[in-house]
């Protein structure tokens, strides 16, 4: 067993919760955040929400139920080699997207725009606001109360926050998760295990999806020495079981990469706690210049070749019709909401109703968007080419 680290979070010393609760007897508070998350209605909700390709198009793709799984077991890999928190790092990478809408990016492109002239939408303040405010669980506070470390390492993870989003700034106003200040090293991990799920698991089902063949992933120079060593060991198996392999080994690098990259910046900086983590003028956590370039690489292939490709383009075409159409319908005739909803509402085009709409919206998964849509404008469009 690998012994905690002077630098780790430590929940002997936490900040505590916004509202005060007497801890549980038989988990620390951040093995009881995780559980809260795990148990939460916006958790389930992540299992029909899309990662890459719509989660009904294919039961073998990821969703974002499944690539959050993924990134919580390569962060917590990686937190325990380092000596950090990682019930921590698992409740970071277990929440991380909660405030995705359906239809994965193109839906918060197209929220975003519908909310325009009302402060906007981001994924990210909309997983704090789902923390903080939306999960209806408890009867003596609104939310989940989770600890400061968790709220501040969902929001924070990729470094200080200069220009935070509203929702983000409100909040902050109620419990200073000082903003201007870096993360623990267990936010930073869980950010870059979720550079590391997303880039294999997106080739993996792009070469499901016939976007991807092996000669491309060769045209790569990294990929392509993997291939070799995989056939030079392996005779005669077959592409897709090369592609499995190549993805396995792939995580590898990346993971051991990434720990002995952040195991010589922690030797740098010397922190002799959490705190001189967090008032370090730059992320700890990295991985090599080498990884950098190839993740950067990476990145490009999978934008040109999957995220770009025809059959995504259509599709995302035709989710931001449905979200923009359910909003604009919605903003202009709050008695189409549901009861509880529309209690929520003052008056059409309002500020306050726009944003009760938003979360409404954002809270769907891709089918229950598209019932919805059919609902109010009598047009089904899973009957159409292409769901």
């Amino acid at each position: 067993m690998i012994k905690k680290a002077i630098f780790s979070t430590s929940f002997e010393n936490s900040k505590g919760r916004l509202h005060n609760e007497n801890e549980s007897e038989n988990r620390n508070p951040y093995q009881r955040d995780r559980d809260r998350v795990i148990h939460s209605d916006s958790f389930r909700l992540l299992k029909h929400k899309t990662q890459v390709f719509l989660a009904h198009t294919g039961d073998y793709y990821r969703t974002r139920l499944t690539h959050s799984l993924e990134v919580s077991q390569i962060s917590r890999s990686i937190s325990r080699r380092l000596g950090l928190d990682e019930d921590l790092a698992e409740v970071l990478a277990l929440s991380h997207d909660l405030g995705h809408p359906p239809f994965a990016h193109s839906g918060e492109e197209v929220l975003n725009k519908c909310m325009n002239d009302y402060d906007g939408f981001d994924h990210n303040a909309q997983t704090l606001r789902i923390l903080t405010s939306l999960e209806e669980r408890y009867p003596s506070f609104n939310g989940l109360n989770l600890t400061w470390e968790t709220l501040e390492g969902v929001v924070k993870h990729n470094g200080p926050l200069l220009d935070p989003h509203i929702v983000i700034k409100e909040y902050n106003k109620l419990h200073d998760l000082e903003l201007n200040t870096y993360p623990g090293l267990e936010a930073q991990i869980a950010s870059l295990s979720d550079d590391i799920a997303y880039n294999n698991h997106d080739i993996d089902d792009g070469f499901r999806a016939g976007f991807i063949s092996l000669d491309d992933l060769k045209k790569i120079e990294l990929f392509s020495e993997i291939i070799k060593e995989i056939n030079s060991e392996f005779k005669g198996i077959d592409n897709y079981m090369i592609v499995k392999e190549l993805i396995r080994r792939l995580i590898g690098l990346m993971v051991n990469d990434l720990i002995k990259n952040t195991k010589k910046n922690i030797s740098k900086v010397n922190p002799k706690n959490a705190e001189e983590i967090r008032s370090h003028n730059g992320l700890i956590a990295s991985f090599s210049d080498f990884f950098i370039s190839q993740d950067t690489q990476i990145r490009n292939f999978l934008r040109s070749r999957v995220y770009e490709h025809n059959s995504i383009e259509k599709e995302r075409v035709k989710s931001m019709r449905i979200i923009e159409e359910i909003f604009s319908k919605l903003i202009k005739n709050i008695d189409l909401l549901p009861i509880k909803l529309k209690e929520k509402c003052d008056s059409p085009y309002s500020k306050i109703t726009a944003r009760v709409i938003c979360d409404y919206i954002a809270s769907m998964t891709d089918r229950s968007v598209v019932e919805n849509h059919a609902r109010l404008y009598g047009e089904d469009l899973l009957d159409h080419p292409g769901y």
